[in-house]
Parts: structure tokens; sequence; C-alpha cells
């Protein structure tokens, strides 16, 4: 067979030429991830023949067609949305990770794509990472306002690869353009696996502690189930609240006081603090008590009727006691007043 006529092995993964954006550099970062196309070659082009001899086409071509290995987002009446509740409509980074982030999680954490880690993390990833790609490349604000934004950002890592294009003062070719071009993919690939490998490490073993202490609650906490006893510390909020939803917790029950050493020591001081109706607000389902805010030490123990206690909080979200009994009893007088 002659050189001309012999198949061609390699992959060809192909994105639009011109100025390039994050969801474009992420997407082809993606790709690389997978053992297939991780040689593959890259080209930038607005040419449908370059399309047509192409195997991934990404954010060009004007077509959405997973099973051909055409993924972009640009066409007119283009709605789709990675699902599972997220409503953000995709760009070409959404696209890839949709149909190929579970394969890509498998392959970098060396984990089955069925097992539960990846299942979570992917679901995770792209709530944490990737949706905020797909939401600036289609013009989607963050935030719903009339109101002109207070400050700028300029360190997001959109903001990251757009610099990365050259200036309108510089010299610019699609030699030079390809050749940023990687420099952005490898960015967003690193900040894709340093974010991941965080979540796989520190935040997905914060969960599991989070869950055993959520489900052991009523023996080894309060018969409420309101109370919350964790014998190390982890970060705790976003898990408790995502978990009463997995948990399918009546809202009868939903923990309102959490308890947690203050240090790893054995005569660690403890912690009682609020649960706060989100994650991210100040406000509690159930503030500490108001008359034993701002109150300290032994007139807060005289006050409460329980010795030991360290101080409350002004607005009520936390307090101290010198033992896991004393911030135990703090909890369980707090939801009898």
């Amino acid at each position: 067979m002659s050189e001309a006529k012999k198949p061609r092995t390699t992959p060809i993964l192909c994105t639009h030429s011109g100025t390039f954006h994050a969801d474009d550099a992420l997407a082809a970062a993606l790709l690389r991830a997978l053992p297939q196309y991780a040689q593959g070659e890259l080209r930038r082009s607005r040419d449908p023949k370059d399309w047509d001899e192409a195997t991934v086409v990404f954010d060009v071509c004007g077509e959405y067609a997973p099973d051909k290995l055409r993924f972009d987002h640009h066409q007119r009446g283009f709605d789709e949305v990675f699902g599972h509740g997220f409503v953000t409509k995709l760009s070409s980074a959404g696209m890839i990770y949709k149909h190929f982030g579970q394969e890509i999680l498998s392959t970098i954490l060396n984990e089955p794509s069925s097992s539960p880690t990846v299942q979570t993390l992917f679901l995770k990833m792209y709530s944490d990472f990737v949706e905020a790609f797909d939401g600036i490349d289609n013009g989607i604000a963050q935030y719903v306002s009339s109101e002109p934004a207070r400050y700028r950002s300029r360190t997001d890592i959109s903001s990251r690869v757009a610099a990365l294009n050259p200036r309108w003062n510089e010299p610019s070719n699609e030699q030079i353009l390809l050749e940023r071009f990687e420099v952005a993919s490898k960015l967003c690939d690193t900040e894709f696996r340093e974010r991941l490998d965080y979540l796989a490490k520190a935040w997905l073993p914060a969960r599991e502690i989070v869950q055993r202490a959520v489900e052991k609650r009523k023996e080894e906490a309060h018969p409420s189930g309101k109370v919350v006893i964790f014998s190390e510390f982890a970060p705790w909020k976003e898990h408790l609240h995502i978990l009463e939803q997995d948990l399918k917790i009546p809202e009868d029950e939903l923990p309102l006081y959490v308890l947690y050493p203050e240090s790893e020591a054995p005569d660690s001081k403890w912690r009682v603090q609020a649960v706060a109706v989100t994650p991210e607000s100040f406000e509690s389902r159930n503030a500490l008590p108001e008359a034993w805010r701002g109150v300290r030490d032994d007139a807060l123990s005289t006050l409460t009727g329980i010795p030991g206690c360290i101080f409350v909080h002004a607005a009520g979200f936390i307090g101290g006691n010198a033992t896991k009994e004393g911030a135990m009893q703090m909890a369980i007088k707090a939801l009898e007043l």
C-alpha cells in the first residue's frame, strides 16, 4: 500500500482558528487527558474540509452530534445543558465534559468509571470548575442584578486565558495563535487536575467523615437528630447540606447544632456551632439563645448553669466550652429554649 493510501492512525482534534477562549482551551485539555486522544494532532481551522478530516471537532462546525464527535454550541436553537439539575447552557468545555467526563476522571484517578468516587466527583467537578466555563462563554451572568458590579476581577481563568491571545498591537498569525492556544490549554489542564486532586484527596474524605457523623447522630449525640458530633474537625457545612438532601432527612430532624474539637489535643476545647440556612448564609437555622450572646466565661456559666462555658458570639452562630460534655449541654439547652 502506498504511503498516500495508508489509513491515518493519529487522531485529529479540530477547533476554530483566530482568537481562542477558555472553553475551547479546556475542551482540548480534557480530550488529551484520554489515552485515545493524548497524542492527537491539534488543528485550528474554520475550513469545513479540515472538519471533515478531523476525528473530533469542538467549538466550531455548527453541529452538536455526539455520535459523530461534533461538539459546537453556536448554532441557532442550541440549548443543551449538563443535566443533573444544572441549567447553564453548555459551551464546548461542558459538552466534552458531559460526554467524556466520567472516562476522564476514571483515567486520571485510576478508578473504574462506575465507582462511587468517580460518580460523585463527576458532578462535583462540573459544579466547582467546568460550569463556570460554560456560563462565561455563553454570556450568562453569575449574579442576577440590575446594579453594576462594585469591583472588577481579572484573575479568573477565563480572563487569564483571554490575556494569552496576542495583544491588538502585537504581531499575530495562525502559528503564533496555535502556540499561545497550547499554553492556554496547558493552563486549563493544570487547574482542572489541581481541583480534581483537591476534591479527591480532601473534599471527598471530609464528606465521609460528615456522613458517618450524620448517620450516627441520634445514637451518639441526641435522639432528636438535631445535634451532630464530629470527633475530628473536617470542613462540614457544604457536605451537611448536600447529605441532608441525599439522605432525605425529614425537616423536623434536620441538624441545628454541630459540635467539634478546636484542636487534636486530648484536652482540646470544644465548639458548638449553629447550622446555617445555606452553606453560604450568615443566618442560622436556630442561633444560640439571645440571652447568651456576647457573654463570656464565668458569667456565661452562671447564666446557663453549665460549667466550663467560654463564650457565645454576639451573633449567636457559635459558642465554646472547655469540654465536649459542656458543649453538648449547651446544644441541648439551646434546643429546649
